[in-house]
């Protein structure tokens, strides 16, 4: 094999592998959009992609697909694999071999490096943002950009006063398809949006019993805690399995949901945190090392519009045609985006009034490149605010549901029937009781975690008159 085909035969592996990895997230895989003119060597922008067991493989790829870049150093706690991608971009990319690194912070010091894009465990995602900013790096950084609410607006912060492009990896915003939904939902297409609904409708099986697990050998443990509390390794597998615990993921709320919220609230064309957001849910169908929720509902109320979120770890079927997307439904019709860049709108009736498709994940490292280039954030089409806003709407319906009490169904209905918001919220419930039922659940023996409405100053981003809640922020 000559050094051309091999290079074609590692991009076939990288471009399989990020597939692969999409196809796990539950994301259709699009053909690539034309890239502008290739920048000459001395002239392309050099990253840094830190965390390259999962995401961040789809990182090096989208990078590796754009002409304006090149991939300079990789860094991860895991020597063997992050050596293993550098092997594989030093055979992919017209350059030199990539740098080696396990600790980020020694990229910080690095002068060549222009971009540094984060796919780490949700837990480093804020601390190596705010980090890389300060040292005058640009920043691309996966979702949820951060682990908790408060971190998350401290990286808009630093990103203002550092004056650097920080992107939030919520790719379907980069999508035409998606941008022209979102278009035709604002301009009124549907009348007046009422309810903005997200669906992250995804089987998730346990993550085996908790106990007292090894490292695996060649991570770097201190390093992988990085912010998070000092504690053994409690779950059998290492990698992806850190998503059901609290200390270093967000559920699925925050890991396939955080789309799906985002394009929800950009369906509601809001730019600010509800006014007030209520959860529960539990984690049902056996127990596990996992502490967070696989089947949750969260309502964010905006006054007279809500945002409602569905997870769904067990089995289940679809709801009016979706597993993960989100349905938006106005006065005059409703709009079904099924995958991150297509979708149909219907009149009240059910017939069909336009359909949407278009866009691929190369648009979103396209859009963050040219903004690099420009040095102009207000070109980016997820700048990190809208990133921070999104994901601190899943941290505010964790924080409801973390505050809950376990209680059994019927408490649980009347509980929830009594909050104030969308007439089908009793209607939600009731689909959320069969789909555990389905699943042999025993109704009268479930016991439901029901938290309490909280109520939000906007402004300040807190919660108004909760210390137990605003702890949690």
């Amino acid at each position: 094999m000559n050094g051309a085909s091999r290079r074609a035969f590692l991009q076939q592996t990288m471009w399989a592998t990020a597939a692969a990895y999409a196809a796990q997230q539950g994301r259709a895989t699009i053909a690539a959009e034309p890239q502008p003119p290739a920048a000459p060597p001395s002239e392309r922008l050099s990253v840094a992609v830190v965390g390259v067991n999962g995401r961040g493989q789809s990182h090096v790829g989208g990078f590796l697909k754009n002409s304006q870049t090149v991939v300079t150093h990789i860094c991860d706690v895991d020597e063997r694999k992050g050596q293993a991608v550098c092997d594989m971009i030093d055979e992919m990319q017209d350059g030199p071999r990539p740098i080696f690194v396990s600790d980020m912070r020694r990229l910080l010091d690095e002068s060549g490096v222009d971009i540094v894009s984060i796919a780490t465990p949700n837990h480093w995602h804020a601390l190596g943002a705010i980090w890389a900013v300060q040292a005058g790096k640009d920043v691309y950084v996966e979702k949820p950009v951060s682990h908790n609410v408060v971190e998350g607006r401290r990286i808009v912060q630093a990103a203002e006063k550092y004056g650097r492009i920080v992107q939030t990896g919520t790719q379907s915003r980069s999508n035409s398809g998606m941008r022209d939904a979102m278009q035709f939902i604002h301009d009124g297409g549907i009348g007046d949006v009422k309810i903005s609904r997200g669906l992250c409708y995804k089987r998730r099986p346990s993550i085996g019993p908790a106990g007292n697990y090894d490292v695996p050998e060649g991570v770097d443990y201190n390093l992988w805690l990085g912010p998070a509390p000092m504690a053994p390794v409690t779950r059998p597998r290492f990698h992806y399995d850190w998503h059901w615990q609290s200390p270093y993921g967000n559920g699925d709320l925050g890991n396939q949901g955080i789309h799906q919220m985002d394009l929800c609230r950009w369906a509601l064309n809001e730019d600010r945190l509800c006014d007030r957001v209520f959860s529960y849910g539990g984690r049902l169908g056996y127990e596990d090392a996992g502490d967070t929720a696989n089947t949750q509902i969260v309502v964010h109320d905006y006054g007279d519009r809500q945002l409602i979120f569905e997870v769904r770890g067990l089995e289940t079927g679809d709801y009016r045609g979706t597993k993960v997307g989100i349905i938006v439904e106005g006065t005059q019709g409703y709009v079904i985006m099924t995958s991150y860049s297509a979708g149909i709108a219907f009149d009240l009736e059910g017939n069909e009034i336009k359909k949407f498709s278009g866009g691929s994940d190369e648009s979103h490292y396209g859009n963050f490149v040219n903004a690099v280039r420009e040095r102009d954030p207000s070109l980016l089409t997820a700048h990190i605010e809208q990133g921070h806003l999104s994901s601190a709407l899943c941290h505010l319906g964790n924080i409801s549901w973390e505050l809950g009490k376990s209680i059994g169904v019927e408490e649980a209905r009347a509980l929830v029937s009594a909050i104030p918001g969308p007439e089908d919220m009793a209607a939600t419930f009731e689909r959320t009781m069969e789909h555990l039922a389905a699943n042999e659940l025993d109704l009268s023996k479930v016991q439901l975690t029901v938290g309490p409405q909280l109520a939000l100053d906007v402004d300040r981003e807190m919660f108004i008159s909760n210390e137990a809640a605003n702890a949690k922020l």
